[in-house]
C-alpha cells in the first residue's frame, strides 16, 4: 500500500473517533480516565434484591417505604450501566459525594462526552420529606439541579424539561431515569419475589381505593392514574441493563407506587359504608326496661263494719 494513502487512512479514522470531554468544577479534584461503569460496579450487587425480601410483610400486606440508608454509600448508575451517582449522609443532611454524567457534545451531537462534578465539598441534597411516599431530595447541582426520590437501593430522577448545558466541556446532558446497581449477577427469582410482594401491596391499597372511589374523586383520579402505570413503568425501564432478564427495575419503581398509593390512601376519608358500619359497632343498644305493672288494690276487710249514716 502506497504509504500516503495508507496517511489519509489513519488520518480519517482518528477523526471519526468519538471524543469523551470532562469537565472539573471550580476547587474540584482531577477525574480519573476508569471505566465509569467498572469503577461503580457495586461489590455485592445482589444486596439490593435481598433488601426488597427483607422488607416485604409475610402476607404481602404492605411494603415499607424505603429510605435513603439503601443507597448510602452504594455506586449507582443511570440506567445500571452509565455515569455514577454516590450519596452520605451526615446527621440529617443528605450528601452527593460523586456525580458523573455522560452526555453527548453540544456543538456535535455524535460526540459522547462525560462531566465529572465532584467538588472539595460534596453538594448538600435537601430533604423535602415524602409528598409522594418517598423520600425525596433537591440537590443544588452547578448547571444541573434535580431532584430524586429514593428507592430501596435506587433513586429515581424526574426527566428534566431541559438539557444540563457545560459548555466548558461542550456537554449536555441530564440526570433523569433511574439510578441503580448493576443488576447482573443479582438473583433472578429473589426480584421476581420483590416484584410480586410489591404488586399485591399495590393491589390491596387499589382495592381500598376503590371502595372509596363513588364518595370520593380523590379516590377515582387515582385509580384512572394508575391505568396508566403499567406504561410508564415499561417506558422507563425499557434502557436499564439486563430488565428483561432480572427486573430489577420495574420491581422498585412497583415498590414505589406501592408506597405512592398507600400514603394517598391514608390521606383519605375512609369508606362511607365502613365508617357507618364501624358508628353502628360503637352504638351501645340499650332494650328498655318493661313498665313495672300497677300494683292491685288491697281487698276488703270483710269483718270491717261499715260505718253509721
Amino acid at each position: 500500500m502506497d504509504w500516503r494513502v495508507f496517511l489519509v487512512l489513519f488520518a480519517l479514522a482518528l477523526t471519526a473517533a468519538p471524543s469523551a470531554a470532562q469537565l472539573t468544577l471550580p476547587g474540584a479534584s482531577a477525574p480519573t480516565e476508569a471505566n465509569p461503569a467498572s469503577d461503580a460496579k457495586p461489590k455485592k450487587a445482589s444486596h439490593a434484591a435481598k433488601g426488597g425480601k427483607a422488607r416485604s410483610g409475610a402476607k404481602g400486606d404492605a411494603v415499607a417505604a424505603p429510605d435513603i440508608s439503601s443507597v448510602v454509600g452504594r455506586p449507582l448508575m443511570l440506567n445500571g450501566s452509565s455515569g455514577l451517582l454516590q450519596i452520605s449522609v451526615s446527621g440529617k443532611t443528605a450528601r452527593i459525594d460523586k456525580l458523573r454524567l455522560v452526555g453527548e457534545g453540544v456543538s456535535d451531537s455524535t460526540q459522547k462526552c462525560q462531566v465529572d462534578i465532584v467538588g472539595e465539598k460534596p453538594i448538600e441534597a435537601t430533604s423535602f420529606g415524602r409528598p409522594d411516599g418517598l423520600e425525596r431530595y433537591e440537590a443544588d447541582v452547578p448547571a444541573c439541579p434535580f431532584a430524586f426520590d429514593v428507592l430501596d437501593g435506587a433513586a429515581l430522577v424526574p426527566a428534566q424539561i431541559t438539557a444540563c448545558v457545560f459548555k466548558a466541556a461542550d456537554c449536555q446532558t441530564g440526570p433523569g431515569g433511574v439510578w441503580g446497581p448493576d443488576p447482573t449477577n443479582m438473583d433472578a427469582a429473589e426480584v421476581a419475589k420483590r416484584r410480586t410482594a410489591a404488586e399485591k401491596a399495590m393491589s390491596k391499597a387499589l382495592h381500598a381505593l376503590a371502595e372509596r372511589a363513588q364518595d370520593n374523586p380523590d379516590a377515582a383520579n387515582l385509580l384512572k392514574d394508575q391505568n396508566g402505570f403499567p406504561g410508564q413503568r415499561d417506558d422507563q425501564c425499557r434502557s436499564y441493563v439486563k430488565e428483561a432478564a432480572i427486573g430489577y427495575c420495574g420491581a422498585v419503581l412497583t415498590e414505589g407506587r406501592a408506597a405512592f398509593l398507600e400514603s394517598r390512601l391514608a390521606e383519605l376519608p375512609p369508606a362511607a359504608a365502613k365508617a357507618d358500619k364501624k358508628a353502628k359497632k360503637r352504638t351501645v343498644k340499650m332494650k328498655p326496661k318493661p313498665e313495672a305493672a300497677p300494683t292491685p288494690p288491697e281487698p276488703a276487710d270483710a269483718t270491717a263494719v261499715a260505718p253509721r249514716p
